[in-house]
C-alpha cells in the first residue's frame, strides 16, 4: 500500500480538473469552451477514483500510519472520532500542505496561450506515465491507468494541436505562445524528481520510475515546438519544486478556499 503515492496522483487530477473548469463559460469560442469543459470533467473523473482508492487505503492503515498521513486538523478528528474517511474527506477537507500535486498545475490561466502551453506540458508527460502505470502490479492503479490513457490521448491532441496553431499563427498568437512555454518551462522539471513515495512505488511494482519516461517527454516537446516554429527553452535551466513534499505557491490557497467553500460551510455534503 502506497497511499502517498496514490494520493499525489489524486492531487495532480484535482487541482488540473479545477484550473480547467475555470474556463467554462469563458472559453474563446463555444467548441473550445466545451472542449476544455470535458477534459476538466475527465480530469476530475480520474480524481474521484483515485481519492476513493486513498481513503480505502487510509482505512486500512493502522493507526500510527494515519496519524502521520494528514496534519489536517478536520482529517485527525475524524479519525479520532472513529469515523472511515471518504473521497470527499480527502479532497476537501485537507489543507494546503497535506496537497502533493505539481507546481505547473496550480498556475495560474492568465490567457489562453497559457492555458494550451501549460496542457501541453502535462498532458505530454500523462501520456507517458499512464502509458507505464497501466502495466503496474496494483491492479487499481492500472485499472484507472488504462482508463485514463483513452481520455489523455485526446487531451495530448488537442493541445498539440493547439501549440502547433498559436505558434504557426499570426505575430500575436506566435509571441503569446512562446512567451507561456519559456515562462511555464521552469515548473517542467518536478514531475520527474523521484521522492520517497515514487521510490516506494518502484521497488514494489506499483510505480512509475520517471527517468524512464523523461527522454521521450522531452523528445515529443521538442518535436511540437519545432512544428510549431518556436524555440524550446534551454535543458539546463533551473527548475522549481517543493509541490510533491507540500510546498506550493501562493495559488494553491485561492484554488483550495474556493473549491472547499460549500463542504466547509456545510459539512457532510457529497459530490
Amino acid at each position: 500500500m502506497n497511499l502517498a503515492y496514490t494520493l499525489r496522483l489524486a492531487d495532480d487530477a484535482l487541482i488540473i480538473g479545477h484550473r480547467l473548469s475555470e474556463w467554462c463559460g469563458h472559453g474563446p469560442i463555444l467548441e473550445q469552451d466545451i472542449a476544455l469543459t470535458n477534459t476538466a470533467l475527465d480530469h476530475l473523473g480520474r480524481a474521484r477514483s483515485l481519492c476513493q482508492y486513498a481513503a480505502e487505503q487510509y482505512n486500512a492503515a493502522t493507526a500510527e500510519e494515519k496519524k502521520n498521513s494528514f496534519s489536517s486538523v478536520a482529517i485527525q478528528q475524524l479519525t479520532e472520532a472513529g469515523k472511515q474517511l471518504t473521497e470527499d474527506d480527502i479532497a476537501y477537507l485537507r489543507d494546503g500542505w497535506d496537497y502533493r500535486s505539481l507546481l505547473l498545475l496550480e498556475q495560474p490561466n492568465i490567457d489562453w496561450a497559457f492555458t494550451v502551453a501549460r496542457a501541453f506540458y502535462y498532458d505530454t508527460f500523462n501520456y507517458y506515465f499512464f502509458s507505464h502505470l497501466k502495466n503496474s502490479n496494483d491492479t487499481t492503479l492500472a485499472a484507472i491507468a488504462e482508463k485514463s490513457l483513452k481520455e489523455v490521448t485526446y487531451h495530448l491532441r488537442w493541445s498539440s494541436e493547439w501549440v502547433v496553431r498559436l505558434g504557426d499563427g499570426t505575430d500575436e498568437s506566435h509571441n503569446r505562445i512562446q512567451q507561456a512555454i519559456n515562462e511555464l518551462w521552469q515548473y517542467t522539471g518536478e514531475p520527474f524528481v523521484m521522492n520517497d513515495a515514487d521510490n516506494v512505488a518502484v521497488s514494489t511494482g506499483a510505480g512509475v520510475n520517471l527517468a524512464d519516461i523523461q527522454p521521450l517527454w522531452t523528445a515529443r516537446i521538442a518535436e511540437i515546438l519545432q512544428e510549431a516554429t518556436l524555440t524550446m527553452p534551454p535543458a539546463g535551466s533551473w527548475m522549481q519544486q517543493g509541490g510533491k513534499e507540500g510546498r506550493h505557491t501562493e495559488h494553491l490557497g485561492y484554488i483550495l478556499a474556493e473549491m472547499q467553500y460549500m463542504q466547509r460551510t456545510y459539512p457532510g455534503m457529497e459530490w
